[in-house]
Protein backbone atom coordinates (compact mmCIF):
# COMPACT_ATOMS: atom_id res chain seq x y z
CA UNK A 1 0.00 0.00 0.00
CA UNK A 2 2.75 2.12 0.95
CA UNK A 3 4.35 1.59 -2.61
CA UNK A 4 1.06 2.32 -4.70
CA UNK A 5 0.75 5.83 -2.35
CA UNK A 6 4.53 6.85 -3.37
CA UNK A 7 3.86 6.03 -6.88
CA UNK A 8 0.53 7.59 -6.79
CA UNK A 9 2.39 11.25 -5.67
CA UNK A 10 5.55 10.59 -7.89
CA UNK A 11 2.73 10.02 -11.01
CA UNK A 12 0.45 13.25 -9.77
CA UNK A 13 4.10 15.07 -9.60
CA UNK A 14 5.27 14.46 -13.45
CA UNK A 15 1.36 15.07 -14.19
CA UNK A 16 1.29 18.00 -12.39
CA UNK A 17 5.11 19.34 -14.42
CA UNK A 18 3.47 18.47 -17.45
CA UNK A 19 0.32 20.78 -16.69
CA UNK A 20 2.87 23.60 -16.57
CA UNK A 21 5.09 23.21 -19.58
CA UNK A 22 3.36 26.28 -21.53
CA UNK A 23 4.07 28.44 -18.89
CA UNK A 24 7.75 28.53 -19.59
CA UNK A 25 7.19 27.35 -23.30
CA UNK A 26 5.48 31.14 -23.99
CA UNK A 27 8.53 32.65 -22.63
CA UNK A 28 10.93 31.30 -25.23
CA UNK A 29 11.62 33.18 -28.14
CA UNK A 30 12.23 30.46 -30.46
CA UNK A 31 10.76 28.71 -33.49
CA UNK A 32 8.65 25.69 -32.55
CA UNK A 33 10.48 23.54 -34.33
CA UNK A 34 13.87 24.66 -32.93
CA UNK A 35 11.80 24.79 -29.44
CA UNK A 36 11.29 20.80 -30.25
CA UNK A 37 14.78 20.21 -31.48
CA UNK A 38 16.40 21.43 -27.94
CA UNK A 39 13.75 20.03 -26.04
CA UNK A 40 14.74 16.86 -27.19
CA UNK A 41 18.68 17.37 -27.24
CA UNK A 42 18.19 18.29 -23.67
CA UNK A 43 16.06 15.20 -22.30
CA UNK A 44 18.01 12.70 -24.28
CA UNK A 45 21.13 14.48 -22.03
CA UNK A 46 19.24 13.65 -19.09
CA UNK A 47 17.69 10.22 -19.95
CA UNK A 48 20.70 8.80 -21.43
CA UNK A 49 23.40 10.03 -18.81
CA UNK A 50 20.67 8.41 -16.07
CA UNK A 51 20.18 4.94 -18.06
CA UNK A 52 24.41 5.18 -18.43
CA UNK A 53 24.25 5.77 -14.37
CA UNK A 54 22.29 3.20 -13.49
CA UNK A 55 23.89 0.80 -15.48
CA UNK A 56 20.49 -0.38 -17.18
CA UNK A 57 20.79 -3.12 -20.26
CA UNK A 58 19.93 -2.07 -23.51
CA UNK A 59 17.86 -4.56 -25.68
CA UNK A 60 20.05 -5.21 -28.83
CA UNK A 61 18.19 -7.49 -30.17
CA UNK A 62 14.36 -5.86 -29.68
CA UNK A 63 15.81 -2.55 -30.63
CA UNK A 64 17.13 -3.90 -33.59
CA UNK A 65 13.74 -5.62 -34.40
CA UNK A 66 11.82 -2.64 -33.85
CA UNK A 67 14.05 0.31 -35.12
CA UNK A 68 12.04 1.53 -37.95
CA UNK A 69 9.09 1.53 -35.80
CA UNK A 70 11.27 3.62 -33.10
CA UNK A 71 12.68 5.96 -35.79
CA UNK A 72 8.81 6.84 -37.17
CA UNK A 73 7.30 7.24 -34.18
CA UNK A 74 10.05 9.46 -32.81
CA UNK A 75 9.49 11.44 -35.75
CA UNK A 76 5.90 11.64 -34.68
CA UNK A 77 6.55 12.61 -31.28
CA UNK A 78 8.76 15.35 -32.70
CA UNK A 79 6.05 16.87 -35.24
CA UNK A 80 3.53 16.41 -32.14
CA UNK A 81 5.67 18.40 -29.78
CA UNK A 82 6.36 21.03 -32.55
CA UNK A 83 2.25 21.59 -33.52
CA UNK A 84 1.22 21.56 -30.06
CA UNK A 85 3.96 24.84 -29.30
CA UNK A 86 2.42 26.69 -32.44
CA UNK A 87 -1.00 26.20 -31.03
CA UNK A 88 0.35 27.73 -27.85
CA UNK A 89 1.56 30.64 -30.11
CA UNK A 90 -2.27 30.78 -31.15
CA UNK A 91 -4.56 30.43 -29.02
CA UNK A 92 -5.05 30.64 -25.06
CA UNK A 93 -2.84 27.48 -22.80
CA UNK A 94 -6.92 26.20 -21.72
CA UNK A 95 -8.00 25.75 -25.59
CA UNK A 96 -4.76 24.80 -27.39
CA UNK A 97 -4.91 21.85 -23.87
CA UNK A 98 -8.37 20.89 -24.24
CA UNK A 99 -8.18 20.39 -27.81
CA UNK A 100 -5.07 18.44 -27.76
CA UNK A 101 -7.09 16.22 -25.09
CA UNK A 102 -9.18 15.04 -27.90
CA UNK A 103 -6.27 12.55 -28.33
CA UNK A 104 -7.34 9.90 -26.27
CA UNK A 105 -10.82 9.18 -27.76
CA UNK A 106 -9.38 9.43 -31.44
CA UNK A 107 -6.59 6.42 -30.14
CA UNK A 108 -9.68 4.44 -28.91
CA UNK A 109 -11.45 5.09 -32.20
CA UNK A 110 -8.48 3.93 -34.26
CA UNK A 111 -8.36 0.75 -32.58
CA UNK A 112 -10.98 -1.31 -34.01
CA UNK A 113 -9.14 -0.71 -37.59
CA UNK A 114 -6.09 -1.51 -36.12
CA UNK A 115 -6.42 -4.14 -33.74
CA UNK A 116 -9.96 -5.43 -34.35
CA UNK A 117 -10.95 -4.70 -31.27
CA UNK A 118 -14.91 -4.09 -30.79
CA UNK A 119 -16.20 -0.61 -30.01
CA UNK A 120 -18.69 -0.99 -26.79
CA UNK A 121 -21.83 1.32 -26.76
CA UNK A 122 -20.17 3.75 -24.12
CA UNK A 123 -17.09 4.33 -26.01
CA UNK A 124 -19.08 5.39 -29.48
CA UNK A 125 -20.89 7.50 -26.71
CA UNK A 126 -17.55 8.91 -25.60
CA UNK A 127 -16.46 9.73 -29.03
CA UNK A 128 -19.22 11.52 -29.99
CA UNK A 129 -19.24 13.35 -27.08
CA UNK A 130 -15.81 14.18 -26.81
CA UNK A 131 -16.56 15.50 -31.09
CA UNK A 132 -19.16 17.33 -29.93
CA UNK A 133 -17.12 18.92 -27.34
CA UNK A 134 -14.60 20.23 -30.13
CA UNK A 135 -17.52 21.47 -32.18
CA UNK A 136 -18.39 23.96 -29.34
CA UNK A 137 -15.18 25.26 -29.04
CA UNK A 138 -14.54 25.82 -32.38
CA UNK A 139 -18.24 27.40 -32.67
CA UNK A 140 -17.42 29.71 -29.35
CA UNK A 141 -13.96 30.58 -31.09
CA UNK A 142 -15.06 31.94 -33.62
CA UNK A 143 -15.11 28.88 -36.83
CA UNK A 144 -15.36 30.44 -39.87
CA UNK A 145 -13.60 33.34 -38.98
CA UNK A 146 -10.19 32.58 -39.68
CA UNK A 147 -9.20 34.29 -36.13
CA UNK A 148 -5.56 33.07 -34.65
CA UNK A 149 -8.29 31.01 -31.51
CA UNK A 150 -9.27 28.90 -34.68
CA UNK A 151 -5.81 28.19 -36.31
CA UNK A 152 -4.75 27.39 -32.65
CA UNK A 153 -7.08 24.96 -31.96
CA UNK A 154 -6.40 23.23 -35.54
CA UNK A 155 -2.84 23.11 -34.23
CA UNK A 156 -4.25 21.56 -31.44
CA UNK A 157 -6.29 18.76 -33.07
CA UNK A 158 -2.93 17.89 -35.45
CA UNK A 159 -1.00 17.28 -32.56
CA UNK A 160 -3.60 15.13 -30.88
CA UNK A 161 -4.03 13.33 -34.30
CA UNK A 162 -0.11 12.48 -33.85
CA UNK A 163 0.14 11.85 -30.34
CA UNK A 164 -2.54 9.18 -30.93
CA UNK A 165 -0.67 8.00 -33.91
CA UNK A 166 2.42 7.49 -31.26
CA UNK A 167 0.38 5.73 -28.95
CA UNK A 168 -0.78 3.56 -31.69
CA UNK A 169 2.87 2.81 -33.03
CA UNK A 170 3.69 1.95 -29.57
CA UNK A 171 1.37 -1.00 -29.21
CA UNK A 172 3.69 -2.53 -32.06
CA UNK A 173 7.02 -2.05 -30.08
CA UNK A 174 7.84 -5.11 -27.91
CA UNK A 175 10.70 -6.18 -26.08
CA UNK A 176 11.94 -2.55 -25.01
CA UNK A 177 11.16 -0.86 -21.34
CA UNK A 178 9.78 2.88 -21.47
CA UNK A 179 12.63 4.44 -20.66
CA UNK A 180 14.83 3.10 -23.27
CA UNK A 181 11.96 3.01 -26.03
CA UNK A 182 11.20 6.84 -24.79
CA UNK A 183 14.95 7.52 -25.07
CA UNK A 184 15.35 6.19 -28.70
CA UNK A 185 12.42 7.59 -29.94
CA UNK A 186 14.07 11.38 -28.87
CA UNK A 187 17.21 10.85 -30.62
CA UNK A 188 14.91 9.57 -33.62
CA UNK A 189 13.19 13.02 -33.40
CA UNK A 190 16.53 14.92 -33.15
CA UNK A 191 17.53 13.12 -36.29
CA UNK A 192 14.11 14.42 -37.93
CA UNK A 193 14.05 17.68 -36.75
CA UNK A 194 17.21 18.91 -36.79
CA UNK A 195 17.42 19.04 -41.13
CA UNK A 196 13.80 20.46 -41.02
CA UNK A 197 15.29 23.00 -38.62
CA UNK A 198 18.07 23.79 -40.78
CA UNK A 199 15.90 24.29 -43.60
CA UNK A 200 13.38 26.23 -41.92
CA UNK A 201 15.47 29.06 -40.57
CA UNK A 202 18.03 27.84 -38.15
CA UNK A 203 17.99 27.68 -34.47
CA UNK A 204 18.95 30.85 -33.95
CA UNK A 205 19.80 30.66 -30.03
CA UNK A 206 21.80 34.04 -29.89
CA UNK A 207 18.46 35.62 -29.49
CA UNK A 208 17.93 34.08 -26.07
CA UNK A 209 18.57 36.21 -23.21
CA UNK A 210 18.39 35.09 -18.98
CA UNK A 211 15.31 34.20 -19.16
CA UNK A 212 14.69 32.34 -22.36
CA UNK A 213 18.26 30.19 -21.73
CA UNK A 214 16.76 29.23 -18.11
CA UNK A 215 13.51 28.53 -19.38
CA UNK A 216 14.70 25.98 -22.17
CA UNK A 217 16.61 24.24 -19.65
CA UNK A 218 13.23 24.01 -17.54
CA UNK A 219 11.38 22.88 -20.23
CA UNK A 220 14.09 20.23 -21.41
CA UNK A 221 15.36 18.96 -17.72
CA UNK A 222 12.72 19.26 -16.01
CA UNK A 223 9.74 18.91 -18.71
CA UNK A 224 11.19 16.45 -20.46
CA UNK A 225 13.59 14.06 -19.25
CA UNK A 226 13.09 14.53 -15.06
CA UNK A 227 9.23 14.27 -15.93
CA UNK A 228 9.41 11.49 -18.11
CA UNK A 229 11.51 9.53 -15.40
CA UNK A 230 9.06 10.13 -12.56
CA UNK A 231 6.15 8.76 -15.12
CA UNK A 232 8.44 5.72 -15.88
CA UNK A 233 9.15 5.10 -12.38
CA UNK A 234 5.65 5.43 -11.14
CA UNK A 235 4.57 3.46 -13.89
CA UNK A 236 4.93 -0.19 -12.51
CA UNK A 237 3.44 0.43 -9.21
CA UNK A 238 0.32 1.60 -10.22
CA UNK A 239 -2.32 -0.14 -12.21
CA UNK A 240 -3.62 0.78 -15.80
CA UNK A 241 -6.97 2.09 -15.63
CA UNK A 242 -5.40 4.11 -12.09
CA UNK A 243 -2.65 5.49 -14.25
CA UNK A 244 -4.91 6.65 -17.05
CA UNK A 245 -7.67 8.56 -14.75
CA UNK A 246 -4.89 10.00 -13.09
CA UNK A 247 -2.75 11.26 -16.22
CA UNK A 248 -6.41 14.01 -16.52
CA UNK A 249 -4.26 16.13 -13.92
CA UNK A 250 -2.31 16.90 -16.66
CA UNK A 251 -5.23 19.28 -18.69
CA UNK A 252 -6.39 20.38 -15.31
CA UNK A 253 -3.11 21.97 -14.19
CA UNK A 254 -2.72 23.47 -17.34
CA UNK A 255 -6.33 25.07 -17.47
CA UNK A 256 -5.65 26.28 -14.06
CA UNK A 257 -2.33 27.76 -15.42
CA UNK A 258 -3.84 29.30 -18.02
CA UNK A 259 -6.59 31.10 -15.92
CA UNK A 260 -4.08 31.69 -12.75
CA UNK A 261 -1.09 32.32 -13.86
CA UNK A 262 -1.38 33.58 -17.63
CA UNK A 263 -4.41 35.48 -16.87
CA UNK A 264 -5.97 34.12 -20.58
CA UNK A 265 -9.74 34.10 -20.92
CA UNK A 266 -12.24 31.39 -20.92
CA UNK A 267 -15.74 31.55 -22.36
CA UNK A 268 -18.45 29.78 -20.47
CA UNK A 269 -18.76 27.97 -24.57
CA UNK A 270 -15.33 26.80 -24.58
CA UNK A 271 -15.15 25.48 -20.50
CA UNK A 272 -18.55 24.16 -21.63
CA UNK A 273 -16.77 22.37 -24.87
CA UNK A 274 -13.49 21.43 -22.95
CA UNK A 275 -15.61 20.05 -20.06
CA UNK A 276 -17.33 17.86 -22.69
CA UNK A 277 -14.15 16.77 -23.66
CA UNK A 278 -12.46 16.00 -20.76
CA UNK A 279 -15.71 14.24 -19.64
CA UNK A 280 -16.10 11.76 -22.25
CA UNK A 281 -12.40 11.19 -22.64
CA UNK A 282 -12.32 10.83 -18.82
CA UNK A 283 -15.47 8.28 -19.28
CA UNK A 284 -13.98 6.56 -22.17
CA UNK A 285 -10.62 5.66 -19.73
CA UNK A 286 -13.28 4.17 -16.98
CA UNK A 287 -14.38 1.44 -20.00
Amino acid sequence: MNRNAAAKRTYILAMAIWGTLAVFVRGIPLSSGALALCRAVLAVVLLGGWILLSKRRVPLPSLRQSLPLLLLSGAVIGFNWMLLFEAYRYTTVSIATLSYYFAPVLVTAACPLLFREPLTRRQVLCFLGSTAGVVLILSASGLGSGGDDVRGILFGLGAAVLYAAAVLLNKYIAGIPGLHRTLFQFLAAIVVLAPYVALTGGLHLEVLDFGGWWRLLVVGFLHTGLSYLLYFSSLRSLRGQEAALLSYLDPLVAVLASLLLLGEPLTLLQALGGALVLGFALLNERS
